[in-house]
């Protein structure tokens, strides 16, 4: 690929102020000045924009930590995004695998590897998604085996069968709460909220803590990020 070609397509700029730019030296190539935006790159080039590496991988991945209040989508011109949150440069074939609700938090994975994405988002892979949540009420052996037995939500969603577990039960005045770990094997919309809103009870906080072997690192605080490590990526792909 040309060099300015792989530049505007990482969101460097257009390609009349990438050239501009390339005349003031703002790019390097393997270690070497470049002005020439018609210079080809040669396989794995070490590419650097204003002294920042720019990824020449065919497909990147990372992990966020997303935070509650910010929506998941590539771009909106009203609001914070996802992919908003990564540091630097950033691709602009990048997407993020499934969704989150703007009150949820937790695990998301964001790459352009549309394959991947679309193996673990298709349906009938079942691939296990897990959730701590904290609901209002108290959560029993009945809500339990309702999830188990997969729950009938409203007319338009029977939800497969979910693991609940109950973590802890717990009071703030006359109110009384549930920590709860859900395990479900689909993502329709406002899934967990509407399971739990079938058997009367509210969400009040919800985080995704994985997705399939992909497990959220304890170390990102919310907005944070990284990237994959190679077996977290060969995982996922043996998934």
């Amino acid at each position: 690929m040309r060099l300015d070609r792989f530049l505007s397509e990482n969101g460097c700029g257009t390609r009349s102020e990438i050239k501009k730019e390339l005349k003031k030296g703002a790019a390097s190539v393997d270690g070497v000045l470049v002005s020439d935006g018609s210079v080809q790159l040669p396989p794995g080039a070490e590419v650097l924009w204003h002294g920042e590496r720019i990824d020449t991988d065919p497909f990147v991945y990372y992990m966020l930590h997303k935070p509650a209040g910010v929506i998941t989508a590539t771009r909106d011109p009203r609001a914070e995004t996802v992919l908003d949150l990564l540091p630097g440069m950033r691709r602009k074939d990048l997407y993020p695998v499934g969704r989150l609700d703007r009150d949820t938090e937790g695990l998301l994975l964001i790459t352009n590897d549309g394959p991947l994405g679309h193996r673990l988002l298709a349906p009938g892979r079942h691939v296990d998604k897990v959730y701590e949540a904290r609901v209002r009420g108290r959560v029993t052996e009945r809500e339990c085996r309702l999830f188990a037995e997969g729950l009938q939500v409203d007319e338009e969603l029977t939800a497969m069968p979910a693991r609940l577990e109950l973590l802890r039960t717990d009071a703030k005045g006359e109110d009384v709460y549930s920590g709860v770990r859900v395990t479900i094997r689909e993502g329709k919309y406002h899934q967990i909220k509407r399971m739990f809103a079938a058997v009367g009870m509210e969400v009040v906080y919800l985080k995704r803590i994985s997705m399939g072997p992909l497990v959220l690192d304890d170390r990102l605080a919310p907005g944070e990020s990284r990237r994959l490590t190679e077996e977290e990526i060969t995982a996922l792909k043996e998934l």
